[in-house]
């Protein structure tokens, strides 16, 4: 590598963490390295420097050391962001360095007349060995700002303290190893002033309940501040799957795809099965994230069950309102680009805008006794990985565009509910509306087809989720509670979906055009039976989906 950018220091490698000089010279060669990675957030912002905020000690086996930098990224604009690198130096001679990827060699160094080459230590088995072996020993390590404490859940067997490592090659947003091929540690790369809300879910599911269907939590890794903790991994035990929920759906769906041109309507036996066991996996997974106080046994605060309090209902209202006004403006500006289904959709959800502030009103107002849990927050098909015979539910970071600490409010577990009844709806409309089998075959008729199909799985899917919990459940009031907040979170999650589609893929816009729609038809029989319909509120105007719009 005579091209690798490189750095001296009279210093030896395990005496560097309190090297000022070397920091600031590390710093410099750093910018260019995170701009390559595919964990680093920041390459399209301007960016004005890099520091080595903190360095952590990690002892090696061999009695040398890696480092775990905290570093933060300032940008011309907006706040700044810490990421977190493990450093090792392999010296220029050392076997282990023809191992390790272009990608992972940060530059060259000469450190106490050592030359040799400063890498991501990922790379390094010293340091993967290390880092697993000191969660199977639950080891604590005093640090010069607080201290790295190693925590081992039940996930992690007994006798698995040594095992062999290897980075997965697979680059995202963290950072993959696996250990003996039954355990997955994700090392996080951009960190957040809080303890990370997957981590928290997978250690309440795995140490404080029954629930057996998440890759188990093995332990994790803290750096304990007075003033925060952060989370800086989490070891899950390895799942082994065929393919997602998102395709083992799509495969079934095949069947039924190719039906359609000769009018005939067949699902499988075995599909109903695979949706009612996914939708009592998914009651079980929030019964088990329901724990109230308890004689002798008091909740934790942190998944305690919670009320519909004026601050939630405000919170929800105030980002459902700022999304729906700024999707009115994007299909106002778009509506040209829609085909012809898509326009008559989109001016019928354009009509009912008052009947839909109505209803978040009524929202605002109406008096609710269910209650509200940490729930998954992203749930989907992709989010669920099928086995042989069954599922595992996976990726418990919640929503990605949402902040930390938004991604821990406790929501009704109904809106999980939401996100995969969507999900469903995305499945059968995207494999109607986009194979070659169904070119030709008018729209219209492979909306009511598609209609036929997702309204018999997501009745079959619900119905079993929520026998899962009896009734009555202090989750959930009764019937008419349940369908008015379904509705909620189906309403918000369409009209988020929306702006994806409007902005990447217009011919899709249809698919959460029609579920709002469906969401506004189900909003209107509320208003009938409630008996209380406001005079200057007009009812959906059905009539437009008929013909196109003037």
């Amino acid at each position: 590598m005579s091209s690798t950018p490189s750095i001296s220091s009279t210093t030896a490698w395990p005496d560097l963490a309190t090297d000022t000089q070397f920091r600031a010279d590390l710093a410099q060669l750093l910018l260019p390295y995170i701009n390559t990675c595919r964990w680093f957030a920041g390459k399209a912002r301007q960016q004005t420097g890099c520091s080595v905020q903190t360095v952590h000690t990690l002892p090696l086996p061999d009695d040398s050391v890696a480092y775990l930098l905290i570093l933060e990224a300032t940008y011309a604009d907006g706040i700044p962001e810490s990421y977190q690198l493990p450093l090792a130096f392999l010296p220029e001679d050392s076997p282990a360095l023809e191992a390790v990827p272009d990608k992972g060699r940060i530059g060259t160094a000469t450190l106490a007349g050592q030359p040799g080459t400063l890498i991501d230590a990922i790379y390094d088995e010293r340091f993967r060995t290390a880092l697993f072996t000191a969660i199977y020993a639950n080891q604590t390590i005093a640090q010069p700002e607080g201290t790295l404490a190693f925590h081992r859940g039940k996930g992690l067997a007994d006798g698995d303290a040594s095992l062999p490592s290897q980075v997965l090659p697979v680059d995202s947003s963290n950072s993959a190893m696996t250990f003996g091929g039954k355990y997955f540690l994700k090392l996080y790369r951009k960190l957040f002033n809080e303890t990370n809300p997957e981590v928290e879910m997978v250690a309440f599911l795995t140490d404080e309940s029954e629930f057996a269907h998440i890759p188990a939590f093995g332990g994790s890794l803290v750096w304990q501040r007075p003033e925060t903790d952060i989370t800086l991994g989490m070891v899950q035990r390895m799942v082994p799957n065929d393919k997602d929920s998102w395709a083992q759906t799509g495969d079934y769906l095949n069947d039924f795809l190719y039906a359609v041109p000769q009018r005939l309507f067949a699902i499988r036996e075995d599909v109903f099965d695979k949706v009612e066991l996914l939708g009592r996996r998914t009651g079980e997974m929030h019964c088990a994230l329901y724990k109230p106080d308890r004689p002798n046994e008091p909740a934790n605060p942190a998944f305690a069950p919670e009320p519909f309090t004026n601050e939630y209902r405000d919170f929800l209202i105030r980002r459902f309102e700022d999304l729906l006004d700024r999707r009115y403006a994007l299909l106002i500006d778009n509506y040209t680009r829609l085909d012809a289904q898509a326009q008559r959709l989109a001016w019928v959800f354009m009509e009912a805008k008052e009947m839909i502030d109505a209803f978040v009103d009524d929202f605002r107002t109406r008096p609710l006794d269910s209650l509200r849990i940490r729930i998954h927050g992203d749930y989907h098909l992709g989010q669920v990985l099928a086995t042989e015979s069954d599922f595992v539910l996976i990726d418990f970071e919640g929503e990605p565009e949402s902040s930390i600490s938004e991604r821990k409010i406790k929501h009704s577990p109904l809106k999980d509910v939401a996100g995969m009844i969507r999900s469903y709806h995305y499945a059968v409309s995207a494999k109607l509306f986009n194979s070659a089998e169904t070119e030709g075959i008018d729209p219209d008729h492979l909306q009511r087809v598609s209609d036929r199909w997702f309204y018999l799985i997501r009745d079959t899917f619900l119905d079993a989720y929520l026998d899962t919990f009896g009734a009555p459940h202090p989750l959930f009031k009764n019937n008419n509670e349940i369908n008015f907040l379904l509705l909620i979170y189906l309403l918000e999650k369409a009209v988020y979906e929306l702006g994806y589609e409007i902005s990447y893929r217009p011919s899709w816009v249809k698919i959460p055009l029609k579920g709002i729609i469906d969401v506004v038809r189900e909003i209107e029989k509320i208003r009938l039976s409630d008996g209380d319909l406001i005079p200057d509120v007009p009812m959906l105007q059905t009539g437009l989906l008929q013909g196109k719009p003037s």
